[in-house]
């Protein structure tokens, strides 16, 4: 449904939860894709949304409370009887279930799950054995619900399995198990239906065994998807026995959500501010980022004042006056050259491309580059920091001749530094990534605020002391 249709709809339900005209509302939404419903929710404000829920069939509720963004999810956690709450729970698959309690405390999760035991308890014991997974790991999103038939069964015998366990998901392959329900391959539902029936299914087993670990992290799920080309991957435990699948539409959301991490850390804040709609929420969030940062600035201008002495001095206060306008234009150009090597970085590494995980290859090639740009940055900032002071006018001529000496030395000071800190900012947005990731902390941390503030303090350092040795000689 196009925006426009969503938002007009939004407004004749709005008047007529106004009205009170809820048999209306109901015969509305149920002609409405999940989808739509979910996204009316979140528009409207959270006394309409407990409305909308109300006319809603549980199933149906359970499919648009899973649907809905975090922070709406949470704001009906607050509006929603709790006895609504489980029913929409028990309507859930388990993994679903899992996601949904993960978002709240632990202590409040826990109390509806107390309550979701007495009357659905083989629900329960799935949630529980899921919840036991990381929420990032294969065990934390997979589904525990599949499709398992012991190798020596023929085909017949395994349609007669699939059709006794009565899954009312889709499914696109039957998992092969030992006795000890350990993993052995999968067959293509398609060999069900074109081998003889007699056929032994261990030997349609195919080849190329293709499977994830529960206590894989996310993003190397999503990666092997990728690589794979698959729509669905068994999930097996450190003793190899087959315990879930994940599914390609949980990729695609695993996948949005890895990319979100990876720009709210680039930017500097955290996806947790989303997981509210407190202003305040949000404010503490990102000045957990930018305090560091100040105290980081503040690094910078210690620098700066450490060349003050030695700088202001006689004519050499003309040159500080000329270094201070050509601070921003260093410390910005570098900064940005460092920020783009490390975009690139982290975009490989969290796509998993394999150039990215090849270090020397990587380094000569981004070296090369930066090579390239720290001449190209460094020749054209250095004819603008010669002629920008061309415009200023002295009282003599004498004067005039040895602030053009100094200016001389400026500029070659400044393309030096500019080629000097553009190589250093690019060495440390390439390194750094890796070594993140080397130590376990996400990678996109390093394209961050805080290595910003760091390559601005270590180019202007560069500058300054370049400056200094140059006007010196």
């Amino acid at each position: 449904m196009e925006q426009k249709e969503i938002k007009s709809l939004i407004t004749t339900i709005e008047q007529h939860l106004e009205d009170g005209n809820y048999s209306v509302i109901k015969e509305t939404l149920e002609d409405l894709h999940i989808g739509d419903i979910a996204e009316i929710v979140e528009y409207v404000s959270k006394e309409d949304r407990v409305a909308i829920f109300s006319v809603l069939d549980v199933d149906e509720a359970s499919e648009v409370f899973e649907k809905v963004n975090e922070a709406t999810r949470n704001t009906l956690f607050e509006e929603l009887d709790e006895h609504i709450i489980v029913d929409i729970i028990r309507e859930l698959p388990a993994d679903d279930a899992v996601d949904v309690l993960s978002e709240l405390p632990k202590e409040k999760a826990r109390q509806y799950i107390r309550k979701l035991i007495r009357i659905e308890p083989a629900l329960t014991a799935k949630i529980r054995y899921l919840m036991r997974y990381e929420e990032d790991t294969a065990g934390g999103i997979m589904d525990p619900v599949f499709v398992a038939v012991k190798a020596d069964a023929t085909i017949l015998e395994a349609i007669e399995e699939i059709r006794s366990q009565e899954i009312d998901e889709d499914f696109f392959a039957v998992y092969v198990v030992d006795n000890d329900g350990k993993y052995l391959g999968d067959v293509r539902i398609r060999k069900l239906f074109t081998a003889p029936p007699q056929t032994k299914i261990k030997d349609l087993i195919e080849e190329d065994r293709i499977y994830v670990t529960v206590t894989d992290d996310q993003e190397h799920v999503s990666n092997t998807f990728s690589r794979y080309d698959l729509i669905t991957v068994p999930v097996v435990d450190q003793e190899n026995r087959l315990v879930g699948r994940i599914t390609a539409d949980i990729i695609l959301e695993v996948a949005k959500e890895e990319a979100d991490e990876d720009i709210y850390a680039m930017a500097g804040t955290d996806p947790d501010e989303l997981e509210n709609t407190s202003v305040f929420n949000a404010a503490r969030i990102r000045m957990t980022w930018l305090a560091p940062c100040l105290l980081g600035t503040a690094v910078t201008a210690t620098v700066i004042f450490a060349f003050k002495d030695k700088l202001f001095v006689g004519n050499f206060s003309y040159v500080f006056g000329i270094a201070m306008a050509f601070v921003p234009m260093i410390a910005a150009i570098s900064g940005n050259a460092g920020l783009q090597t490390s975009a690139i970085i982290v975009c490989g590494l969290a796509s998993g491309h394999i150039a990215a995980e090849r270090l020397k290859q990587v380094f000569l090639r981004e070296f090369r580059i930066a090579l390239l740009v720290a001449l190209a940055c460094g020749i054209i900032g250095g004819i603008i920091c010669w002629g920008l002071p061309r415009i200023v006018t002295f009282d003599n001529a004498e004067q005039a001749v040895e602030i053009s000496a100094l200016d001389i030395r400026v500029t070659l000071a400044f393309s030096v530094a500019m080629f000097s800190a553009i190589i250093v900012s690019t060495t440390l947005g390439l390194l750094l990534p890796f070594s993140f990731r080397k130590i376990g902390i996400d990678p996109a941390i390093s394209s961050g605020p805080l290595v910003t503030t760091a390559n601005d303090s270590i180019s202007v350092a560069i500058y300054l002391s370049l400056t200094l040795l140059l006007v010196s000689l």
